[in-house]
């Protein structure tokens, strides 16, 4: 029987090369998503032209409802929730006083409170069938902070001390919990930074380069399989050696 995963924030970037990747080694894929319709859709369709079991789910994250009926929707066609990547996010470049503070709240609802919900959602199905891989995204910038970023920064630290008390908590059940947190990926989150800044970014990473979505991909996938089953409350970093 195949597992089955759910990846939030699935309709592009890290989320959507996540699903394909997964898609492609047999997995039951859900594809989440709340404002990106057409792309979830795109994805989803060229998935299933393939022979690939997909479907897709929207629901926001930050709300509890939706991630409570996400994972119901989930084990209704599927039967089973065995891997959870909680990779929805968001950000905004700003300083401190110049992001406003409902911007500031939706970073916080959807970055952490979002994580939080899906995990609270999915863990009583987990600790049922004494099984479960969760593995959320935060970012470099949850372990060392970056100016102009202060609450996305904020967030994704939140993530990483989500993810060591959860792993404590959910070991006994068979459950890992780990984190990944990628550095500057090729994604369109990074779409409006410079050219120059980026070169000048890339002059700081000891690897020469820019991650692309699949090495964070690749990860997860680590993280999922069962050769790492002895591996919990971990911050992989994938970030070229930039925090080390």
């Amino acid at each position: 029987m195949s597992k089955t995963v759910i990846v939030t924030g699935a309709s592009k970037g890290i989320g959507a090369t996540t699903a394909i990747h997964f898609a492609e080694r047999g997995y039951n894929v859900v594809i989440n998503y709340n404002n990106s319709y057409q792309s979830a859709r795109l994805l989803t369709t060229s998935l299933k032209s393939r022979g690939f079991s997909v479907i897709q789910i929207k629901a926001d994250v930050s709300n509890r409802m939706e991630t409570d009926l996400l994972i119901k929707e989930t084990i209704d066609k599927f039967g089973s929730i065995d891997i959870l990547v909680n990779n929805a996010g968001i950000s905004q470049i700003g300083l401190i006083d110049e992001i406003d503070d409902y911007d500031a709240q939706r970073i916080f609802d959807v970055n952490l409170k979002g994580v939080y919900n899906c995990c609270r959602s999915v863990t009583p199905y987990m600790v049922n069938q004494k099984y479960g891989r969760i593995i959320n995204i935060t970012s470099m910038w949850g372990q060392v902070g970056a100016s102009c970023e202060v609450a996305y920064s904020a967030s994704k630290a939140g993530v990483i001390g989500l993810t060591k008390a959860l792993a404590k908590e959910l070991a006994p059940s068979n459950i890992t919990v780990n984190a990944i947190s990628p550095g500057l990926i090729e994604t369109s989150m990074n779409a409006n930074v410079s050219i120059d800044d980026l070169n000048s970014f890339v002059e700081d990473i000891p690897l020469g380069r820019i991650g692309n979505t699949s090495d964070v991909a690749n990860a997860v996938l680590f993280l999922a399989n069962d050769s790492s089953d002895y591996i919990t409350g971990q911050i992989i970093g994938v970030n070229g050696g930039y925090v080390v």
